[in-house]
């Protein structure tokens, strides 16, 4: 059940209860695709740095190490050993990140692993069984992400066949869901609308998808070519649309500009590997800007990432040690960075429910941005 505790013009402050606790939103999902964050971060580290939801793929861990064997250890939170919310992707933005090594048909999709070229096929029934063998909290539906560029009557096509991938989808998670031998019969699913950059076809599928009172909804198929004006453009013509009583959820955006235009536009879930994979290249996110420790003007630099951070690495290590530790291609730079962004993000987004519990959001919006465009104070 989702609920909504206060709002501020668009934005939304709530909770969603789910079997694995409760979800405070908004909230940014730390990205660990194959059931691990990239960077040598463990379930551990994300306890530490107050993450509230994980986020694996389902296509990634079809093939590696197989759906089934993680059911056979007991479902994703016990084979990765985290006890908060899973969120599982649903395969669908293989669809076009694997542009050429798939073929879309009307049953489903049929790829060719990007790991040994075996041919895999997935349809929105397969995609809710590997979801449900995970036993993940929630499971997305299986979807087309359409190029943002695409032609409108592929677009549309495209769209159409998705609106009816996500009844049978709906259809298979309650079948799956009534299975004795299902690990998470409480399994939740979100769908996901899309239409590229064209307003009417977005609106109409949000319409259509409305209709079938699901858990919640996704904003899929941005942050995928188009400029950020089109995305927040697409934002305030499409949300309005989508239930206000359900979650809904901006996937892979973004930036922590993106995230604060997005929460005012109403957005509750976000997720991106920015932080993850910008950490891995000595890139910092920090309340002045983004810093680049490979700079030689941080080597000898004493100071934290950042003056008052709680991060695992600001509390003990200096920009210079790390500095060095990432140039001497030492695991553990990666991995400080990886958590010092995490932790960034993380705490942001507890700044942003307190400041929307507190109706001070378009304030701390405002001072966020200008605070984060003046990379000169680092």
């Amino acid at each position: 059940m989702y609920r909504i505790l206060k709002k501020e013009g668009r934005a939304k402050r709530g909770v969603l209860e789910t079997v694995h606790g409760a979800i405070q939103t908004p909230v940014f999902m730390n990205v660990g695709t194959a059931a691990a964050i990239k960077g040598a971060v463990a379930a551990s580290d994300l306890e530490q740095i107050g993450t509230q939801v994980e986020l694996s793929n389902t296509y990634h861990l079809h093939v590696r190490p197989g759906d089934k064997v993680v059911k056979r250890l007991g479902g994703l939170h016990k084979f990765m050993s985290w006890d908060k919310p899973i969120l599982t992707d649903s395969g669908g933005f293989q669809v076009f990140s694997l542009a050429g090594l798939r073929k879309i048909k009307e049953e489903g999709v049929y790829f060719h692993s990007h790991v040994d070229g075996k041919k895999i096929f997935m349809g929105p029934e397969e995609s809710m069984q590997i979801q449900s063998n995970l036993a993940s909290t929630i499971a997305m539906a299986f979807d087309e992400c359409a190029p943002s560029k695409a032609d409108r009557e592929y677009v549309q096509a495209s769209v159409e066949r998705t609106a009816r991938w996500l009844e049978r989808c709906k259809k298979e998670m309650d079948r799956l869901n009534g299975l004795e031998d299902t690990i998470n019969p409480k399994q939740l699913l979100f769908g996901i609308n899309q239409g590229a950059v064209y307003p009417d076809i977005r609106i109409e599928h949000a319409k259509r998808i409305s209709e079938l009172n699901l858990d919640g909804y996704a904003v899929g198929g941005l942050a995928v070519g188009e400029t950020h004006e089109e995305m927040y453009h697409i934002l305030d013509e499409v949300v309005p649309f989508l239930p206000v009583d359900k979650p809904t959820y901006l996937m892979g955006v973004g930036t922590p500009a993106n995230i604060l235009e997005g929460v005012e536009r109403g957005v509750d879930f976000f997720d991106c590997v920015y932080p993850t994979r910008n950490g891995r290249h000595g890139h910092l996110y920090t309340n002045h800007g983004k810093i680049n420790l490979f700079n030689a003007k941080y080597e000898l630099d004493d100071r934290p990432i950042e003056e008052g951070c709680g991060c695992p690495a600001c509390r003990r290590y200096s920009r210079a040690y790390i500095r060095h530790l990432l140039k001497a291609k030492e695991m553990l730079g990666m991995r400080l960075c990886v958590l010092h962004n995490l932790y960034f993000y993380n705490t942001m987004m507890t700044e942003i429910r307190n400041a929307l519990d507190e109706g001070r959001f378009a304030a701390y919006k405002r001072e966020k941005l200008e605070g984060m465009a003046a990379p000169w104070l680092e």
